[in-house]
């Protein structure tokens, strides 16, 4: 699925979700603490989820619009 940054960040988060869980790729995933940092590549753009292990909710998310590092 082809969907732009501004795009993206004008869904709601719950659209956001599903979209990153359907559609993105993973890039990277680390660990810290109780949380899980998973790095996925959208579209043209990255999108970063952060989970509680423990409770296994989804504690945030972060868009970020250039990932040309990733391109190759």
């Amino acid at each position: 699925m082809s969907i732009t940054y501004y795009d993206f960040k004008n869904l709601s988060k719950e659209s956001q979700y599903k979209l990153v869980s359907a559609d993105g790729v993973i890039i990277s995933e680390t660990y810290k603490d109780k949380l899980k940092f998973v790095l996925y590549k959208v579209s043209s753009f990255s999108v970063e989820i952060v989970y509680n292990v423990t409770n296994e909710k989804i504690e945030g998310l972060n868009v970020f619009q250039n990932n040309a590092a990733y391109e190759k």
